[in-house]
């Protein structure tokens, strides 16, 4: 991933491996890493049974919040392709009864926001 594409607050892949070799603590019993980027220091983990956002915090990044979100809290998401002249994807997640989107992130061209709409979809959908 590109510093450019960091500093413009876009997300790109990352591996299940690396995934599971920086955050295994995180995960419970029978929970699965299903998909999972990185956006400048933050990093956006889809498992099969919630999504976690790891919220890298401070000019050090010493602090860190790790973020739970229940596949059936979410109300409703959006997922933009993107486009000729807008060559950035968006992710837009609402949690309950929210009127605006609770969670809004960019992704490069690296990433298939149609695999990001699919986790969704599967877990949200049941």
């Amino acid at each position: 991933m590109g510093l450019f594409s960091n500093l413009m607050g876009n997300a790109s892949t990352v591996s299940s491996e690396e995934l599971l070799k920086n955050f295994s603590q995180l995960l419970i019993t029978d929970e699965v890493v299903e998909l999972g980027f990185k956006l400048f220091r933050d990093t956006f983990i889809f498992t099969n049974k919630r999504l976690i956002i790891v919220d890298v915090q401070g000019l050090t990044g010493s602090k860190t919040e790790y973020l739970s979100i229940s596949y059936k809290s979410i109300s409703r998401f959006s997922v933009e392709t993107a486009g000729t002249f807008d060559l950035d994807a968006e992710l837009k997640i609402w949690i309950s009864s929210e009127t605006v989107p609770s969670i809004r992130k960019k992704f490069n061209k690296s990433v298939n926001v149609y695999d990001v709409q699919r986790v969704l979809a599967t877990y949200v959908m049941k």
